[in-house]
């Protein structure tokens, strides 16, 4: 199990444990965590799932490519290490990350 604190858009924080292999996205809407709609169920195509990664965990993650990168375009809330929760995958490189929800799209 892999351990994720999330902080919703209140500043509530949220500590979870995850399976391997889900997507944060998948992760936070199984926990109820505040912000995280995921209209469109994980496709890339509504960035309702817009998180940004503290380090050191973003370095892992990576940034964000091809229609994540599209979809990020369009919020008023991207910063450096805005990623939709829906692209991000679990791995154990992953325990202890710290993700703050945007909630705002």
């Amino acid at each position: 199990m892999v351990t994720i604190t999330f902080i919703e858009p209140d500043e509530t924080q949220k500590i979870v444990e995850s399976t391997l292999g889900l997507s944060v996205m998948e992760v936070a809407v199984r926990n109820n965590i505040q912000g995280i709609a995921a209209e469109c169920g994980g496709q890339c195509s509504c960035a309702t799932c817009h998180i940004h990664i503290e380090e050191p965990h973003f370095k892992i993650t990576g940034a964000p490519v091809d229609d994540e990168e599209d979809m990020l375009d369009f919020s008023d809330s991207r910063k450096p290490n805005s990623r939709l929760g829906c692209q991000v995958t679990v791995t154990e490189e992953l325990n202890g990350m710290i993700v703050r929800v945007v909630g705002d799209e």
